[in-house]
């Protein structure tokens, strides 16, 4: 069951990729706005040190 639940998961994701690429691209930018963000917080966190 599991293993069908993760292509479903797959299809689902390629199928949003293809039919919405704005949306894909805006949580992208999302995504590494926050990896971003997270890492000058762990900048400003080991300088503080």
């Amino acid at each position: 069951m599991k293993k069908y639940l993760t292509w479903a998961l797959i299809a689902f994701v390629i199928f949003y990729l293809l039919t919405s690429p704005s949306g894909a691209a805006h949580i992208v930018h999302n995504a590494l706005g926050g990896l971003t963000s997270a890492g000058n917080s762990l900048k400003a966190f080991v300088n503080a040190l």
